[in-house]
Order: C-alpha cells, then sequence, then structure tokens
C-alpha cells in the first residue's frame, strides 16, 4: 500500500470509532503504525539481535504464506497499557503516518538495498518490511472497518 491509498483509507476514521477487537483507539492505531514504519527506514532504531528459531519460523509464515496477522498478538514492547498519545489529535496522526510512509518510499527508493531491525524478526529487507506493513496495517485498519 503506498502512502496515497493509506491517506485515502483513513480519511473517514475518526476518533470517536471503536475498535471492532483489541483495546487500541484510532489515534492510538495510527501512532502505532508510525513508529513500525519509522523503524523500518532506521529513524528509529533498536539493538541488535538474533531471532530465535521461534521467530524464525514466524517471519517465514507471516511473510512468506498467506497467513494473516494473529489477532491478539501482543507488540514487543506491550506492557498491558494503552502508551500515552504522541500527538495532539487523530488529524495530526494521520499527517504524521502518511508522511513516515512517504519517507518509507524514498528511502528505499534511494537506498535500494538497505535493511532494517524488525523487533521480532531481525533485519528484514524492502520486500520483506513491504509484506510486514501489508499484513500489520491491514490488520489494524480491520479493527476500525476499514
Amino acid at each position: 500500500m503506498t502512502s496515497v491509498e493509506i491517506a485515502e483509507k483513513i480519511q473517514n476514521l475518526s476518533a470517536e470509532q471503536k475498535p471492532i477487537f483489541g483495546r487500541m483507539t484510532p489515534q492510538h492505531v495510527l501512532e502505532h503504525l508510525t513508529i513500525t514504519v519509522k523503524l523500518s527506514t532506521g529513524r528509529i532504531k533498536i539493538p541488535e539481535f538474533t531471532p530465535s528459531e521461534k521467530q524464525l519460523e514466524m517471519k517465514r509464515l507471516l511473510l512468506d504464506t498467506e497467513m494473516e496477522f494473529p489477532k491478539g498478538i501482543k507488540a514487543p514492547n506491550d506492557t498491558g497499557d494503552l502508551p500515552e498519545l504522541r500527538h495532539p489529535n487523530l488529524d495530526t496522526a494521520k499527517e504524521k503516518l502518511v508522511q513516515s510512509l512517504e519517507e518509507f518510499e524514498e528511502k528505499y527508493k534511494q537506498e535500494p538495498d538497505f535493511k532494517a531491525i524488525h523487533p521480532r524478526f531481525g533485519y528484514l529487507n524492502h520486500q520483506e518490511w513491504l509484506r510486514f506493513h501489508a499484513k500489520h496495517f491491514k490488520h489494524h485498519l480491520s479493527q476500525f472497518g476499514i
């Protein structure tokens, strides 16, 4: 999905919408997705690590099969509480998400061989990040019927 396609999909998302599943608000979802996109461009850095066999198998299943993003899966840094919102409102969160996607597109246009570390799967290349983002976005946007 391109930044333009995502901008169109989230256009009518409102702060009052309740999730079909999960506990994140629309703004929490958009901010979470923005962080993940920034990870994929190296703008947010995490320590290097070697993925376990279990993590590598999950990577293979998620990126190389038709497997959907599992409902109820927790982010690696999930404390059980929703994080504080970073932006003053949903419109700003929408803008920041689209901006991060534009930066993603530009990063891999300029550096096609760039790899960034994923918090569960280790280093991913452009195609792997594209597959991850597609499933991750589909999962979270489906929380709001998008």
